[in-house]
């Protein structure tokens, strides 16, 4: 793991990038409002899929200061930007450049990186989504992704799975969704994450390989 700083238009951004031996793609990590690249739930997924020969980059999509304000935690056109400064970033790094780049976002972050897919094209090869909002991402994003793209939500995570099925009927690219039975909008019961994580590197080993 190498810690790493992302520049970010008059920030910098702190990340950790994990690259595994004969690595041909590297995931990025949305985190969701009020969490970080510390996330015990997103580091718990990045050492599944580093397991899977797939390398990760987590880093935190806002400043400390600037977590610290409710509303822009909520600011997805701000964490669009936020991912796409990275992304630049992983594609002009040496160690990097010749990847696929997947984005796995949560809650706030899976808006972040539908819009940010939606901007990037075929740049993006892949796209899951963990208890994610992608509703937030507006319906003009949703419409011109065409990145593969794997929804993951709790099985009893209500309310979240309406949203996620609107936005799945939005979207035009490969898809798929997938309920995880028992699990709520953290994943915090037993089995439930460790299940999202398999699905998540299973996505990620067919379109980053």
């Amino acid at each position: 793991m190498t810690e790493v700083i992302i520049p970010a238009d008059s920030v910098n951004l702190h990340g950790q990038l994990t690259l595994v031996p004969d690595a041909t793609g590297v995931v990025l990590f949305a985190h969701g409002s009020g969490s970080s690249r510390f996330s015990p739930r997103n580091t718990y997924v990045a050492n599944v899929l580093q397991q899977r020969g797939i390398g990760t980059l987590l880093f935190d999509l806002l400043t400390h200061a600037e977590d610290q304000n409710y509303a822009t935690r909520f600011d997805i056109d701000l964490l669009t930007q936020r991912l796409l400064a990275a992304t630049a970033w992983l594609s002009d790094c040496s160690a990097t450049k010749f990847l696929k780049i997947g984005y796995f976002g949560a809650s706030t972050g899976a808006a972040a990186a539908l819009r940010a897919a939606a901007s990037k094209g075929n740049e993006i090869s892949a796209i899951v989504s963990r208890g994610g909002r992608p509703d937030l991402a507006g319906e003009l994003a949703l419409s011109q992704v065409t990145v593969p793209t794997l929804l993951i939500v709790g099985g009893n995570d209500y309310g979240v799975i309406e949203l996620n099925n609107q936005a799945y009927a939005l979207m035009k690219c490969r898809k798929e969704i997938v309920l995880v039975p028992e699990a709520t909008h953290l994943f915090e019961e037993p089995g439930t994450l460790q299940l999202a994580a398999q699905h998540a590197a299973n996505w990620f080993g067919i379109y980053l390989q």
